[in-house]
């Protein structure tokens, strides 16, 4: 019993470690489907431009809605930046579709329905399945370049760009 035990213990342990991503580490690739009906690709971006992925937790509730909102509304400030961005959850793609055209969202929704790349980013909340709300920044080359783990919903645009700025994120 004890052997069964450590060999659980050390799986879980491992497992725990290859999600535990960081500032620096290559970023887990994708293939999402959006709320535009475009699949996007994180490796298509690679050497091309910088990319945001705005993780949220469920869409029309309050703080996502105010989330997505404020990217909306601000998004000519965030296009500045050689950046594509997104924003993400575990939901189905058509909540996700329904939410980006209740938001007035400029922007592709990725939808993670199997919440495999959520597990990879290190955002599943595993009890509540749903997606933490934190924002990860991946450079041209592809590597985790921030992630914001205290993402204010009100301000997420303005602190996309002050991030992006900060970053030293090339202008269009």
């Amino acid at each position: 019993m004890k052997r069964l035990f450590a060999g659980l213990l050390a799986s879980a342990i491992s497992f725990t470690a290859l999600a535990d991503i960081k500032v620096g580490d290559m970023a887990p690739d994708f293939s999402l489907p959006g709320s535009d009906g475009k699949t996007y690709t994180l490796s298509d971006y690679r050497d091309v431009r910088a990319v945001v992925v705005a993780w949220f937790p469920k869409a029309f509730t309050s703080g996502c809605t105010i989330e997505c909102k404020s990217l909306a509304a601000n998004g000519d400030k965030i296009r500045e930046f050689d950046v594509e961005y997104f924003m993400a959850s575990v939901d189905d793609i058509s909540d996700n579709v329904a939410f980006a055209d209740d938001t007035d969202a400029d922007f592709p929704i990725l939808s993670d329905v199997d919440k495999q790349v959520a597990e990879a980013y290190d955002v599943l909340y595993p009890v509540m399945n749903v997606a933490k709300r934190h924002t990860i920044y991946i450079d041209k080359s592809g590597r985790i370049s921030k992630i914001d783990t205290d993402v204010n919903p009100s301000t997420s645009a303005e602190d996309m760009v002050s991030n992006l700025a900060a970053l030293g994120v090339a202008n269009r």
